[in-house]
């Protein structure tokens, strides 16, 4: 091939890797990967900041990005980095949705579920709320920028071709998902007390004066209660998750940051 040729040959490649990494994380990341979005619009917002960030990261291409077989594995090298930032931050958020079952389950309106589209489920309306709610602090705490900034960091430690299958990764996914989990039972930690107390009273109240339908008191309590601690996981929830996210976001980089190829 001619100079020219190898030119924008490895200039193509290079688009291709930096929109196999950068498409890879719009298509799992929190608020990009929203259901809501449609997938043209996902896949030309991905192409769009591909272009802008290719002529910034392909002053070295790798050497053998002619081979096919070497491209390829290139190919799903970089698509994974993109996989493990979206997908890492979307397990990490997807916990606060257990705060909203336990609340729901222990409060008794957990029969109050509504088919969500965007999860293709049946789900809690606490559950709904606490996730849309932690959507929005995550946005107010330019969380989709952190995660923009993140990945564009990644190409100063990962050169286009310098990355490999991390064997971290999977320890990582696992540690996100039980910060989440613990995020979620701190977050429903007061609800969880002052339910497990108002059936303890309850329990007591109904041995005691057994002409009260405790069932029908008990339930209008409980839902009043519950009402009473959502503002308080609302509160917790708000305290909670900026210290996690961004320790969430480390955790990813630093394994990230492990997964070098050797030169």
């Amino acid at each position: 091939m001619s100079i020219i040729e190898t030119l924008l040959f490895n200039q193509f490649a290079s688009f291709t890797l930096v929109l196999a990494r950068l498409g890879a994380m719009i298509m799992t990341a929190p608020i990009f990967s929203s259901k809501a979005i449609p997938m043209r619009a996902r896949a030309l917002l991905a192409v769009a900041i591909a272009l802008l960030v290719t002529p910034l990261v392909s002053a070295n291409p790798p050497t053998d990005i002619t081979h096919l077989l070497t491209l390829a594995q290139y190919l799903i090298s970089e698509a994974l980095i993109g996989f493990l930032l979206g997908f890492g931050v979307s397990v990490f958020i997807g916990g606060i949705q257990v705060t909203g079952q336990i609340v729901s389950q222990l409060g008794g309106t957990a029969i109050a579920s509504t088919y969500d589209p965007t999860a293709e489920s049946n789900l809690s309306v606490y559950s709904q709320a606490f996730y849309f709610l932690t959507l929005a602090m995550f946005v107010l705490l330019d969380g989709h920028r952190m995660m923009m900034d993140a990945l564009l960091n990644t190409y100063t430690w990962l050169p286009l071709g310098r990355a490999s299958l991390g064997t971290s990764y999977v320890e990582v996914l696992t540690t996100l998902l039980s910060q989440s989990f613990e995020l979620g039972l701190r977050a429903a930690a007061p609800a969880m007390t002052a339910l497990l107390l108002s059936t303890l009273v309850l329990g007591l109240i109904g041995r005691t004066m057994p002409q009260i339908n405790i069932l029908a008191v008990g339930f209008g309590v409980n839902s009043l209660l519950t009402l009473g601690c959502l503002f308080i996981t609302i509160g917790t929830i708000a305290w909670a998750f900026p210290q996690q996210a961004g320790a969430a976001l480390d955790l990813l980089q630093d394994a990230l940051r492990g997964s070098m190829a050797p030169t």
